[in-house]
């Protein structure tokens, strides 16, 4: 092995700024801020966060940060684990189709700590955000190109976790490469597709990338050393050139519906052939799943939990087939018994279509078809999931109304419209403390 410690990767980590950016990337930077504040939200009424919190207590991490939907505060390296427990606790936060995961939550629960232990401006807090999305999916392709096994959003969220939290604490270049290359070599490797196919907490690992790496940063400063980290490697070298000319930010997905993403496309089909033919669940005798491989492998059992609810592919079909929607009220365990829901499961079948699983990972498709009990029969055409990168639907006000949706249980309507204001607006003279405990305030605890 071979590396180049010429600090190019600290060097951009630590000094980019929001007014360098171009203007396509500080309106991604918006897009996915108020996305990930959304699914913060959302990971906030969840029993994988309610974990995350008692582990915090159990290991005495209390302090004086405030977390996003709680009444409790911690230390930072508390406050990284419970609101790591959250992010991506309802499967409803933005991915990338090249590195298969979740670069947003990989990193926000530790980040979004720093920022408030340190009272960090708005504009601050999307500085480093930016850097956070450019540096974490450059090592997650390095990542997964050098080990040649797909590691998910766990293993690179402790390398995107270790840079921002090591930059809002003021690190220099070569603090900040000890922190990167301990979190490099301790980052928990996360075979995802065992998750698929046997759900449970356990999913894209994000707690403990986000554990790993603000430990990293902790280390780091209380004396323990690390050399050399995968983006130093001269055969990854296009991944640091590029710095400045591609914008991995705008590649990005965001996700409508509370689910494994492979899951999106038969739900959308479905929900438009309703609208269009104006039938319901009652009416339909069976559904086919046109899909490709990875999709066809998710769990199809009757759930138990709600994580065996979000990486499952017949529970969010045959919830979209009664509900119309895929969000939180269809997927938390109170919803689970369902037995509307739990008959129709029964109705569907899924098939691997080789044109379909030839695109993937690039394209990620489906169609379905639909018998009616009345002998009708309606094929969908083929979908993308909504919100992909080149959805020309996707901007700004889709993420808002993404926001309205998913949150209308937590916050009345004028609350909504606050927060997405606050959240939109770079210029913004609030910490992002003070905002955190603005959306704490709002929030409705008894749904």
């Amino acid at each position: 092995m071979v590396f180049n410690t010429d600090y190019k990767t600290e060097r951009y980590a630590l000094y980019a700024q929001w007014e360098q950016f171009p203007e396509a990337v500080r309106e991604h930077a918006l897009m996915s801020s108020l996305d990930i504040m959304m699914a913060l939200i959302l990971g906030s009424y969840g029993k994988q966060f309610e974990a995350g919190e008692k582990l915090a207590r159990m290991m005495g991490l209390g302090g004086d940060i405030p977390v996003v939907g709680s009444e409790k505060t911690y230390n930072l390296l508390g406050a990284a684990i419970a609101m790591g427990h959250a992010s991506n606790s309802f499967d409803i936060d933005d991915g990338h189709r090249q590195i298969q995961g979740h670069p947003g939550t990989s990193f926000i629960g530790g980040v979004l700590a720093a920022a408030i232990q340190k009272n960090l401006k708005y504009k601050d807090f999307l500085s480093v955000f930016v850097t956070c999305y450019e540096l974490t999916i450059r090592w997650a392709l390095a990542m997964q190109k050098d080990y040649g096994f797909l590691h998910s959003t766990g293993t690179y969220g402790a390398f995107g976790t270790a840079l921002g939290v090591g930059r809002i604490l003021g690190f220099d270049e070569k603090q900040l490469n000890n922190a990167l290359s301990i979190a490099d070599y301790h980052a928990p490797l996360t075979p995802v597709m065992r998750a698929v196919e046997y759900p449970s907490m356990n999913k894209d690992g994000v707690p403990f990338g986000a554990l790993v790496g603000t430990m990293a940063v902790l280390e780091t400063i209380s004396g323990s050393t690390g050399r050399t980290h995968i983006l130093e490697m001269p055969e990854y070298k296009e991944h640091l050139d590029n710095l400045g000319k591609v914008w991995h930010i705008t590649e990005l997905y965001y996700k409508p519906y509370t689910c494994c993403r492979w899951a999106h496309q038969p739900i959308q089909a479905i929900c438009d052939l309703m609208a269009e033919h104006s039938f319901t669940y009652e009416d339909v005798e069976s559904v086919k799943v046109n899909t490709f491989r990875s999709a066809a492998r998710l769990s199809k059992i009757e759930p138990s939990s709600t994580d065996e609810a979000q990486y499952n592919i017949a529970w969010p079909v045959a919830s979209a087939l009664v509900h119309g929607d895929v969000g939180y009220m269809q997927i938390r365990d109170e919803a689970l018994k369902d037995e509307r829901v739990l008959a129709m499961m029964k109705r569907l079948s899924f098939e691997v279509n080789p044109v379909l699983d030839a695109l993937f990972p690039g394209k990620r498709m489906a169609f379905v078809e639909i018998e009616l009990k009345d002998g009708t029969q309606y094929k969908s055409r083929v979908y993308e999931a909504p919100g992909e990168m080149d959805d020309p639907n996707l901007n700004l006000e889709w993420i808002k109304k993404k926001f309205k949706r998913i949150t209308r249980w937590m916050l009345d309507e004028d609350k909504q419209e606050e927060i997405i204001g606050m959240m939109t607006n770079p210029e913004l003279e609030m910490t992002m403390k003070e905002i955190v405990l603005k959306i704490n305030s709002e929030l409705k605890h008894n749904i």
